[in-house]
This record gives structure tokens, sequence and C-alpha cells, in this order.
């Protein structure tokens, strides 16, 4: 369970990625029932920094969170800041023991510097994704990713990406309903499409940003459980089924079928973490038919069946 967050700041640090960290797990929403953290900025001696920005950060420790810290995190700093020896041997140590590592936008570089994305799927904002696969060619740069996780390496695309990647880790902690009320507090959808499309799934959302089809992406959040064709979706939005498939992926990125399958199976995800349904009403209410089909998309999308996803979440309520 992630208790104790520690990120690692140097000269010249985003203020804006620092302040996503901060805002995530560094604000105590304990009073209305959301996880605390013990949360620390660290710098190399512990000393004051100064932001890209310009103003002055004063730390509140040194390098020693680290340590014993389940989360790790490193947001971008600006180009050729240097980074010293002790903070790149204490991520390495970090990762050794197995904890999380989390990068927001350039921060994948520090990662790098460590030898720690030799062999790990990566990303990082769209403008450095040459620059990264370069500068670290053992590195698997996926450079369409807002957020990318291998194993317990978790890097994120510039800026807004690294909320929804500290959302993701929330949803893999927490589960679902935590992150999508964080969300929420957070007036941030807790999962977005397009832009740099996403390799990881999230916690259900409301219909994507689509100005021409929003009526009829509305209109298919609430009824997931009926079986809908494209030419009855091209009917509602008032278009020909070749034109309407076109516009759905100039506008959400991705087809009708592949949307709808991905929507279905968070809908899933969330009723097997908050109901006692049977995977099999599960399948129901969520639009596969059947259990068969559920099992299917879940693993295929998931890695893993119905019945060991809500297995694995009961156990992280309860413990």
């Amino acid at each position: 369970m992630l208790r104790a967050v520690a990120v690692v700041a140097l000269d010249d640090v985003a203020a804006f990625e620092l302040g996503v960290l901060a805002e995530v797990f560094g604000t105590d929403r304990t009073a209305d029932g959301f996880p605390g953290y013990r949360f620390d900025v660290c710098t190399a001696d512990g000393g004051p920094i100064r932001s890209r920005s310009g103003f002055l950060l004063t730390p509140t420790a040194d390098l020693a969170p680290i340590e014993d810290a389940d989360l790790v995190a490193v947001p971008a700093h600006a180009d050729g800041t240097p980074v010293p020896e002790p903070v790149l041997a204490a991520l390495r140590r970090a990762a050794e023991r197995g904890a999380w590592l989390l990068s927001v936008c350039a921060g994948a570089f520090v990662l790098g510097e460590a030898g720690l994305l030799d062999g790990r799927e990566c990303t990082t904002h769209w403008r450095h994704v040459d620059e990264l696969q370069q500068r670290f060619p053992a590195a698997r740069v996926r450079c369409n990713s807002l957020y990318v996780q291998d194993g317990r390496l978790l890097t994120s695309a510039g800026t807004a990406a690294g909320i929804d990647a500290c959302l993701h880790l929330v949803r893999q902690e927490h589960g679902s309903a935590v992150a999508t009320r964080l969300a929420r507090r957070m007036v941030v959808p807790p999962h977005r499409d397009g832009g740099q499309s996403q390799y990881v799934e999230a916690p259900i959302a409301k219909a994507p940003e689509a100005p021409t089809l929003e009526p009829v992406l509305e209109w298919l959040m609430g009824h997931l459980d009926r079986t809908v064709t494209v030419d009855e979706l091209a009917a509602r939005a008032g278009m020909a089924p070749r034109t309407f498939a076109r516009r759905f992926r100039a506008e959400t990125g991705t087809t009708p079928h592949d949307w709808l399958t991905n929507q279905r199976v968070l809908l899933a995800r969330r009723l097997l973490e908050e109901t006692r349904l049977s995977v099999e009403s599960v399948a129901d209410r969520a639009g596969f038919g059947d259990a068969a089909a559920l099992r299917h998309h879940f693993t295929r999308r998931l890695g893993t069946t119905p019945l060991a996803y809500r297995s694995t979440f009961r156990e992280r309520v309860e413990t």
C-alpha cells in the first residue's frame, strides 16, 4: 500500500510538474476519507533550489526519505540540469528494493541517467521522445502514450499527463472509486483519450470532449448494456456510416468498436470493485452479453481475469 512519497527536486525544477505531485500526494484529504501520505520534497543536500519560474523552493528533507519511500517521483527539470551522483544512487536503490518510480515529463531523463530505463517501456513529452531514445538507446520509448507503466516504473508525457499518471497510480493502489473521487475533487477527468494515445487503462470517465459527437457519446455512456451498431450510432449522429466512422476516429482517436469495448471494460472494473454482482451479471450490465465475452476482453486488455481482478482489489481495500 502506498504510504510514503518522496519527490526528487533539482535546480530548475518545473513548478507545474512538481505541483501535480504535491496536489495528488501532498495534499491532506484524510478528513474526507482519502488516503494520506508522508510527503517529502527532497534535494541532494537538503538546501533550497530555484525553480524554472525563478522562485526559490525550500525542501522538507535531503535524500534520506527516499530510502523507505513507497513512491519516488521525479518532476521535469530544465535541459542540461546536472544530476548529482547521490541522487542517481538513491534512485537505483529505490528501484532495487521495489519502490514505485514515477517521472513527469522530462523527469524521465533523470531515470535514464540512473540506468533505470534500459529495456523498459517509457515515455516523455512528445517534443523530447526522439532525444530520450537517442540518449538511452536501450529504452523502449513509446512516443504516443500519455503515460506508460512497465512493472513499477511509471513515466508520463508532458505537463498535464502527469496528472493522468498519478491518478493511474492511485487507481492501482487504492482502486477506481478513490481515483475517480480524487479526479472529481481536482476537477479533471479520471481518464483521457486522444493526444499521446494511452496504453494504460484508467477509471471510467465522462465522454471525451468531442464537439460534434458529444451527444452520441453521452448517450452511449448511459446505455453501455445495449447492443448497438455503427449504423445505429451514425443515424443518431445524422451521418452516413463511413462519415461517422471517420469523424469518430478524428475526434476520439479510436474506432467506435474499440472505444465502446474500452468503456465496457472500465464499467466492468468498477462493478467488480464496488458490487458483489456475479461475473455473469457484471457482463450483462457492462454490455458484453455473457461471462465468456467479458473474460475475453477483460483478459486481453488487462492481462487478468475478472475474478482475479476483484480478488486483488478486495485484498488492497482490506489491508
